[in-house]
């Protein structure tokens, strides 16, 4: 493929020297772009540590996302200095996500780059939407959490609001372990690679009353069973007779202790399916799960939770010792 043909105009304000757009060229651009996340990331307040291999696991597995066409790269003298991608989702309510990013390292956010890739990310999910039938409603939706302030500041001057806040939760200490007992019937035992696909759907079917919820799909569960962190011999799970009845799916993040010099495990996700809610399962399995994370060498737990949760998983959250540490928010504009 010629230079010419990867090129793609877009419109700045304001003419940065040397700075062209292009389409993504295959994974020959991942460690380029990891770089670009993990330069951020320090700036933004953000503790994630992005690696080439889940990156690339992620990339081969996308839904509803051709990056050829749906990511755009932004270079100075051809030097990579930010990239985006946007995807769509179809949710189970009717309505339509149409989601996006936008990276650019902290050194050239000031130069207009970081809006030029919002603005072709909707122009893209505008020519998206507009080959689908409109049934719902139709949202442009992106996420940052508190500490993003540029990111966060941009979106609001771009028209988006918050509509939906999330907590980052941690507990940060996994004595004082809480004895609880299971409901009758229920047996709990750690999970294995043959039984994920059991387990998977379990939990699909758990989250459908979760807010914004979207159909998951095959390549979904195949980042999953790929992804770097996945380990069922972590896992807390719910057994009644041969039926799923709930579980945690715990996991441990070894890169990321590393470099936040931390023992942590993160209590994720947790889930109780409709016919064994209300009957202590969830406050079981968490306690069960510090068990777990303890005997792994981890001195702390953490996990997410959507702070408007109608079934009062924030509450449960902290009544099993958890902090709230860090906001985040979905925003959304109509398309």
């Amino acid at each position: 493929m010629s230079i010419q043909t990867e090129l793609i105009n877009v419109q700045m304000e304001t003419a940065v020297p040397g700075l062209v757009f292009r389409h993504y060229r295959g994974e020959e651009d991942i460690p380029a772009m990891v770089k670009i996340i993990n330069k951020s990331n320090p700036a933004d307040g953000v503790e994630w540590v992005a690696t080439v291999e889940e990156s690339i696991n992620n990339y081969r597995h996308l839904s509803n996302c051709e990056p050829t066409e749906d990511v755009i790269i932004a270079e100075v003298h051809g030097e990579m200095v930010g990239y985006g991608r946007c995807w769509w989702q179809q949710q189970l309510s009717g309505e339509r996500n149409y989601n996006h990013f936008a990276h650019v390292v902290p050194a050239w956010r000031d130069e207009g780059i970081r809006r030029a890739i919002v603005q072709f990310n909707e122009t893209r999910l505008q020519t998206i939407a507009a080959s689908h039938a409109q049934a719902g409603k139709q949202w442009l939706g992106c996420w940052a959490s508190e500490t993003e302030t540029h990111w966060e500041n941009l979106l609001l001057s771009e028209g988006y609001k918050p509509v939906r806040y999330f907590m980052s939760m941690v507990r940060p200490t996994l004595d004082d372990i809480p004895e609880l007992p299971l409901p009758d019937g229920i047996q709990v035992r750690r999970g294995t690679h043959d039984e994920s696909r059991q387990i998977w759907d379990a939990l699909v079917e758990a989250f459908r009353d979760h807010w914004g919820e979207t159909e998951w799909s095959e390549e979904e569960f195949q980042s999953w069973i790929t992804n770097t962190n996945f380990n069922p011999a972590l896992w807390q799970i719910a057994w009644d007779g041969d039926e799923v009845a709930g579980g945690v799916l715990n996991f441990i993040n070894k890169l990321e202790n590393e470099e936040y010099g931390r023992l942590r495990g993160y209590t994720e996700d947790i889930f109780v399916r409709r016919p064994w809610r209300k009957q202590g399962l969830a406050k079981a399995l968490i306690a069960r799960s510090f068990q777990v994370l303890q005997k792994a060498g981890m001195t702390e737990a953490a996990l997410g939770v959507d702070a408007e949760n109608l079934t009062g998983a924030l509450h449960l959250y902290r009544k099993m010792g958890f902090e709230e540490v860090k906001r985040s928010a979905t925003y959304r504009k109509p398309l």
